[in-house]
């Protein structure tokens, strides 16, 4: 594996996956100034974003949906919702601070007089924040958005703690910090776990199930992964909505339609009828000699098994890219959609 990553991966994205830990340490300890009278009156909180960006508020909203008593969404888009007000959150998470969308998004925010909080490595969003005076966070610059996930979703956390809209989080985040710190010096190994399921994806589409309002972020986390790293097309949707009309798909497929096979984000925890949901799921894909792979974490808690299934699957991601002989950072394609849609 050292050698193919030595050949094909020219801007060490190794040593950024390697040391994601570092990413929540820098988070954690970034200085953010945050007036919490301003923010007392809120009754609602979207989180503006597009890719690696934007998946940091789906992950956040995994992980403390049982302790925030106001709703939250994420939005990828150029509007704001028609219910946005003085009492919205508005958070602008944009690494590059330069997307499009985000920017469109702060425009309305500012329009509709939303509390506003920004996020970027800088570009015209730090500018348009500073001329504002709204609150800005300034994250560490050098990575490319999907790579800096770690440090936008615990730059989140670390809001919502500062807002006390959420209790203290110093454990769950030393907890993480000790996790991937030792899950990477495991993973380096020849052979290891994510290695041995890389290969077992190689020349195959997944399709990935997660569960609605659990563990939906890390599914779709994955997918996008798979694509930007793989470069590789890869499916996700969630239980039980898929078993409602997705699940009819699976009574025609054949290995001469697609070559694919089913990964499960499963957890202990789930609710039991979505447990015998995913049973009865892989019964029926056994009959059509479709495989089930499985990605489950051990962990004590369900938010660390949540961080830890979702660093098992970052992984698996950039070793596949080097199985597929692919550059793990290239994204040739996106860089091109963004110099045409410069131009007019």
């Amino acid at each position: 594996m050292k050698e193919l990553i030595n050949e094909l991966d020219k801007t060490n994205q190794f040593s950024v996956l390697f040391n994601s830990f570092e990413q929540i340490e820098y988070a954690w300890n970034n200085k953010i100034e945050l007036v919490k009278e301003n923010f007392n009156d809120i009754d609602k909180i979207i989180i503006c974003g597009m890719g690696g960006s934007a998946i940091g508020g789906d992950l956040l909203t995994n992980l403390i949906q049982n302790e925030l008593s106001i709703p939250i969404f994420v939005n990828r888009n150029y509007t704001l919702p028609s219910f946005c007000n003085q009492k919205t959150l508005i958070i602008i998470s944009s690494y590059s601070g330069n997307t499009e969308e985000s920017i469109s998004a702060f425009y309305q925010a500012v329009n509709k007089r939303c509390k506003i909080i920004t996020m970027s490595t800088g570009g015209l969003i730090k500018e348009l924040s500073l001329a504002h005076k709204f609150a800005f966070i300034s994250l560490k610059p050098g990575f490319h958005p999907r790579y800096a996930l770690y440090m936008l979703l615990f730059t989140l956390l670390k809001v919502f703690q500062l807002l006390q809209l959420i209790k203290n989080q110093d454990e769950f985040v030393n907890d993480c910090i000790k996790l991937l710190k030792e899950k990477a010096e495991t993973y380096n190994n020849d052979n290891s776990e994510p290695e041995k399921f890389a290969l077992s994806l190689l020349g195959f589409i997944p399709i990935i199930y997660a569960v609605t309002d659990f563990n939906n972020s890390i599914g779709f986390r994955f997918k996008g992964q798979l694509n930007e790293n793989s470069k590789l097309h890869a499916f996700c949707n969630l239980i039980p909505e898929m078993n409602h009309n997705e699940i009819i798909g699976w009574e025609t497929i054949s290995e001469n339609l697609i070559k694919t096979k089913v990964v499960y984000f499963v957890d202990e925890q789930i609710h039991p009828r979505i447990k015998l949901r995913f049973e009865i799921l892989e019964e029926l894909l056994k009959i059509q000699n479709i495989e089930v792979l499985k990605i489950i974490s051990k962990e004590n808690s369900v938010n660390l098994r949540l961080i830890d299934s979702l660093y098992f699957a970052d992984w698996v991601s950039y070793i596949l890219s080097l199985l597929r002989k692919k550059d793990p950072a290239e994204i040739d394609n996106i860089n091109i959609l963004k110099e045409k849609l410069s131009k007019i």
